[in-house]
């Protein structure tokens, strides 16, 4: 088990020094092909993410909404091979300091070979995988793989999780624990659900060293508001309706502008102490 900490939790702990906390952004590769998905994950780098989280495209994505199942079967229809996502990361991890983690359903990670994907994943330059649809029960072998190699093993915690469960979820990850803010599909939604804030609470009293929360933020006071109880706040479908209406200057213009909500005003406590 690799003793040095990961270049995600590095990153996450510096953005809560000088700002409240992390931005994540979340795009498909290859979408709307392999060039542009890698020019739009430098520009989410380059105008206010801290982590990138680069989707793997998948035939049956049941946890993401419209958007963003729009643009993954975009890429699957233009074609899109597990080899590209490796050469992407590459790409992005040549132009930007900036950690680059990978969203998979684990069905594409079993066809491709789990201990092949870690050792392609690394030598790429990727920092781990956020899996949305494995436990850390049934994950053996990538928790033995991740473990080895120095990966990052992101799990998922959501607000019907037990206190048990979100022990082990809290035990098992690296990185940060992926904090659901509510349950359904991916989106952008009005206003976060309390469950978010009652479910980080609940993670901070297992043990879990970070939380970051997604799924439905997609506005400044929304990642303000996050960041007021958590280290990172996760956005996807806004920057990926940024990139399919307006190509790469649009997504960087929307970028800078939901990374504002990360800023700390002079009256907030340090909350790098915490």
């Amino acid at each position: 088990m690799t003793t040095q900490e990961s270049s995600v939790s590095l990153a996450i702990k510096r953005s809560m020094i000088d700002r409240k906390g992390a931005l994540i952004g979340y795009l498909p590769v290859a979408f709307p092909d392999l060039d542009t998905s890698v020019e739009a994950a430098i520009a989410l780098a380059e105008n206010g993410a801290d982590v990138i989280e680069f989707g793997v495209p998948y035939s049956d994505p049941v946890m993401d909404g419209a958007v963003i199942q729009e643009a993954t079967q975009t890429a699957l229809a233009g074609g899109f091979k597990l080899g590209q996502l490796f050469e992407a990361i590459r790409r992005v991890r040549a132009a930007v300091d900036v950690p680059v983690l990978v969203m998979t359903y684990w069905n594409p990670v079993m066809q491709y070979g789990v201990e092949r994907f870690a050792n392609d994943l690394a030598a790429a330059g990727g920092a781990g995988l956020i899996t949305p649809d494995i436990t850390p029960e049934a994950a053996g072998e990538w928790i033995e793989v991740s473990k080895r190699i120095g990966l990052d093993r992101v799990f998922l915690a959501a607000p019907s999780s037990s206190d048990a469960r979100l022990r082990l979820v809290s035990e098992s990850t690296t990185g940060f624990v992926y904090t659901v803010s509510t349950m359904g599909i991916t989106g952008e939604r009005a206003q976060l659900d309390q469950a978010a804030r009652t479910l980080t609470a609940r993670l901070r009293e297992v043990g879990a060293p970070l939380a970051c929360v997604g799924i439905g933020i997609s506005t400044p006071e929304q990642v303000s508001a996050a960041l007021d109880y958590a280290d990172g706040a996760i956005v996807g479908t806004a920057f990926v309706r940024a990139l399919r209406d307006g190509g790469v200057p649009a997504l960087a213009e929307v970028v800078r502008h939901i990374a504002s909500g990360t800023h700390r005003a002079s009256t907030d406590p340090d909350r790098a102490a915490r």
